[in-house]
C-alpha cells in the first residue's frame, strides 16, 4: 500500500480510504469487522465513517460498530486514521444539527463515545452551513483541536468558494484550517473540476473522492440484476439515460480485460488531485477484489479514450467555459 500527504499536513494516509456507510444496515457487524480486519492487513490506514451513518436518527450506529472493532485493541486505534463527520441530524431539538458551535461540541463528544477513542484525527463537516458564520465554526473547532479531541479539521460538499472563504478566516486567525475536501467525484460526475479542484490545489487541501463508481453506474451497471444496487429503479433511470456512454465505457474495460469497477477506481488514482478514494464494499470479497486498481496503470491512451466518453466539464473554470 502506498500512503501519501493528506494535503498540506504531514499526515499520511492510504491511497485507498474505507468507507464504512454500508455497516449496520447493508453490512452484518461480523461481516464489518472482517472487513476491517483485512483492510487493515492490506496496510489501510484510513478509515471514514459519520455519525449519521445507520440512518437511525442519533443513534450512530455505524459509529458503533467501528468503535466496537477499535475496542479490541492489539494496535487498531494506533495504526488507523479514524475520520468521521458532523452536520447531519442527531434528534429533533433544535440544536441537534448543523454547524452550530453548541452541535459542534456535542456531536463531537457523542462520536467519541461510540468510537470508543479519546480523538478524532480528521473531524469533517458533512455539508456547508450557510446558516453559521465561520467565526463560530473555526472557534468550536479551535477549542476541540485545544483540547485534543480533534486533530485535523476537513470538509464534506463543500462548493469552491466555501473551501476559499473557509480558509481565508481560518488564516485570519492563524489556524490551520482545512486539510481535505471530500467530493463527490467519478468518471461520470466531474463537475467539480471546475472550481473545487482547482480551490484545494490553490490551498493545499487534499481531495477525498465519494462514490467512485457512481452508485454503481461505472460498476458494469448494463450487466441485468434483480436484487442489489444494480436493480435500484434511479440507477437504471441513469443507466438508460448514459447508456450509449457505458456500452462504449464497458466496451473499452473488455478489450482491457479489466472490470469496469476496478478502471473507474484507477481513473480517479491517475488524477493528481487525488489524494484518496473512498471505496466501500459491503462484502469481504468487494474488497479484496478493489485492489486490483492500486496496481492498475492506464496508458496515455486508455486515458484519452476514457476523456472521450466522459469528457467533463471542460477543465477549470473560467477557460472551460471563457476564454
Amino acid at each position: 500500500m502506498k500512503y501519501v500527504h493528506l494535503g498540506r499536513s504531514g499526515l499520511k494516509v492510504s491511497r485507498l480510504c474505507l468507507g464504512t456507510m454500508n455497516f449496520g444496515p447493508e453490512t452484518t457487524e461480523p461481516d464489518s469487522f472482517a472487513i476491517m480486519d483485512r483492510a487493515r492487513e492490506l496496510g489501510m490506514n484510513f478509515f471514514d465513517t459519520a455519525n449519521v451513518y445507520g440512518w437511525k436518527i442519533g443513534e450512530g450506529i455505524t459509529e458503533q460498530i467501528v468503535g466496537r472493532w477499535l475496542a479490541q485493541g492489539n494496535g487498531r486505534r494506533e495504526q488507523v486514521i479514524l475520520a468521521t463527520k458532523v452536520f447531519g441530524r442527531m434528534g429533533e431539538w433544535p440544536n441537534q444539527s448543523r454547524l452550530s458551535a453548541r452541535h459542534i461540541k456535542q456531536a463531537c463528544e457523542d462520536s467519541l463515545r461510540r468510537l470508543q477513542t479519546d480523538y478524532i484525527d480528521l473531524y469533517q463537516m458533512h455539508h456547508v452551513d450557510r446558516e453559521s458564520p465561520w467565526e463560530e465554526i473555526w472557534q468550536a473547532m479551535e477549542q476541540l483541536c485545544r483540547e485534543g479531541k480533534v486533530l485535523y479539521v476537513g470538509s464534506s460538499n463543500f462548493a469552491g468558494w466555501h473551501l476559499a472563504q473557509a480558509q481565508e478566516m481560518a488564516k485570519s486567525r492563524h489556524f490551520l484550517g482545512l486539510i481535505s475536501e471530500q467530493s463527490l467525484y467519478n468518471l461520470n460526475d466531474r463537475m467539480i473540476e471546475l472550481e473545487v479542484i482547482p480551490a484545494c490545489e490553490a490551498y493545499g487541501i487534499g481531495l477525498i473522492p465519494w462514490s467512485p463508481v457512481a452508485r454503481g453506474l461505472l460498476a458494469g451497471a448494463l450487466t441485468p440484476a434483480t436484487s442489489g444496487r444494480r436493480a435500484d429503479e434511479d440507477l437504471q433511470k441513469d443507466i438508460e439515460k448514459h447508456r450509449s456512454q457505458l456500452e462504449a465505457y464497458e466496451n473499452l474495460c473488455r478489450r482491457l480485460g479489466e472490470e469496469p469497477a476496478i478502471v473507474a477506481l484507477a481513473w480517479l488514482l491517475h488524477q493528481k488531485a487525488v489524494t484518496s478514494p473512498i471505496i466501500g464494499p459491503r462484502t469481504l470479497d468487494q474488497l479484496n477484489r478493489t485492489m486490483r486498481a492500486k496496481e492498475l496503470t492506464l496508458s496515455e491512451e486508455t486515458l484519452k479514450k476514457l476523456d472521450g466518453i466522459f469528457p467533463g466539464p471542460g477543465g477549470a473554470a473560467p477557460e472551460a467555459y471563457a476564454w
